[in-house]
């Protein structure tokens, strides 16, 4: 964890939240607390593309999926993708 940084301004550390874990973090979310982006973990692989590399569908159908797990100010302020305006 020490050694990831927000790909956009390289922030670090990075907030890291668990929502399933076994010997590894199965599915969770990284946060940048300067930009407010969100990386989903998903099968235990950290997703940190820029934005312009994401897929708003895939993003907004795992942020939906996790909803009652995720931070409301990612739901609410999250960048690049929100479920709330």
């Amino acid at each position: 964890m020490e050694i990831l940084a927000c790909p956009i301004d390289k922030h670090y550390p990075l907030e890291l939240h668990v929502f399933e874990e076994k010997e590894e973090i199965i599915e969770g979310l990284l946060l940048c607390t300067e930009c407010n982006r969100w990386y989903p973990i998903s099968d235990e692989i950290p997703q940190m593309l820029p934005d312009d590399l994401r897929e708003a569908k895939e993003d907004l159908e795992w942020l939906s999926k996790w909803k009652s797990q995720v931070p409301e100010r990612v739901l609410t302020q999250g960048q690049p993708f929100k479920l709330k305006s």
